[in-house]
């Protein structure tokens, strides 16, 4: 149980949530976990299947406070609330935003800021950590070139001028990639992103650190769209990735800042850590790696561990899990859109 801002997340996945006066309760089975004034709350987010009162559903909705419902991966899967008395104005002020391009690009520079901003840590970490197994001139050098792109972001007056810089960008973060693979190097080269390799199989990737990287980058982006969810926003109306139907654009925006810092050092991890193996992948015809069931389990079980691990937010200095750092940063673009903060933070890990 952790209380975020004016949002409560429930992450046992064995707790029942009850009304008791004015208070909401967490049971896991019949022990009580703590309790929560309800006045102090705007919205509740429970990973678990246990399920809500109906009691405390009624105080909820009669309240204006919001209960999203989770998998305890995750997974989004509904959200209870009252009379509409916020969420249309939120999504009206979200859709305005996107189309003017002032607003439109400040969110987007701050998304890709923070994007380039943990890439470049990732790699000073590296050169911290694993200076004489690197070549640590050429990783420092490119977290250089990464430092002095900045000043170009928040220069930029257009979000196609961004988005050619963020390519340059991320380029750069690219080339050195293959410095931070400190095990299995002959197993795992990476020579840059083939997400879309050319040939008949194009949204295949054609070697293994490709193939797990997307793998871990398509749930990443199902996080962000579920945390997207929980708040009320619309995960598909984003501010840097074009809209096209059936595609999740704010939570590709929102998943930008965490794909270095959560998604790359975590494949890494499996990695060098040898917790994933060239046994776990085959090879098509096409040239397409595929990961198998097995590998797919261990990404899966180490992806949940990983989620659980503690940081300080940046901009909340508080304690949270690495699995709530994408609700609270939908939260905040929230509180941004409302008129409640007056710019989007973006994660800046260090």
């Amino acid at each position: 149980m952790k209380k975020l801002l004016n949002t409560l997340y429930v992450t046992s996945e064995n707790s029942y949530l009850a009304l008791d006066g004015e208070n909401i309760v967490i049971y896991d089975d019949k022990k009580e976990l703590g309790r929560v004034p309800l006045h102090n709350l705007e919205e509740i987010v429970s990973f678990g299947y246990r399920g809500t009162s109906p009691a405390l559903m009624g105080a909820c909705a009669e309240r204006n406070i919001s209960l999203c419902y989770m998998t305890p991966q995750g997974k989004f899967l509904a959200r209870v609330t009252g009379k509409v008395r916020g969420n249309v104005i939120l999504r009206e002020q979200q859709y305005a935003s996107s189309k003017d391009e002032q607003v439109g690009l400040e969110i987007a520079q701050n998304c890709i800021l923070g994007k380039v901003h943990n890439a470049r840590w990732v790699l000073e970490r590296a050169v911290r950590d694993h200076s004489m197994q690197i070549d640590a001139e050429r990783v420092k050098k490119a977290s250089e070139m990464l430092k002095n792109s900045l000043m170009l972001f928040q220069n930029s007056t257009s979000r196609d001028e961004l988005r050619g810089y963020e390519g340059e960008a991320a380029s750069i973060y690219f080339s050195v990639f293959d410095e931070l693979i400190l095990q299995q190097k002959k197993d795992f080269q990476f020579q840059g992103r083939t997400k879309r390799p050319q040939g008949r199989n194009k949204r295949q990737p054609i070697d293994k650190m490709n193939a797990m990287m997307s793998f871990v980058y398509t749930l990443l982006t199902n996080m962000e769209a579920s945390a997207l969810e929980c708040v009320g926003l619309d995960p598909c109306v984003g501010y840097l990735h074009t809209e096209r139907p059936g595609r999740a654009s704010l939570a590709l925006d929102m998943m930008e800042e965490l794909r270095s810092v959560l998604a790359d050092r975590f494949v890494l991890s499996l990695v060098n850590k040898r917790m994933i193996t060239a046994k776990n992948f085959t090879q098509k015809e096409n040239g397409a790696v595929l990961l198998d069931d097995d590998g797919r389990k261990v990404i899966l079980t180490e992806w949940q561990n990983r989620k659980k691990e503690t940081i300080t937010h940046p901009y909340l200095q508080e304690k949270v899990e690495w699995g709530m750092v994408p609700y609270v940063q939908a939260m905040l673009l929230a509180r941004f859109l409302r008129g409640d903060l007056d710019g989007y933070p973006a994660f800046l890990w260090k």
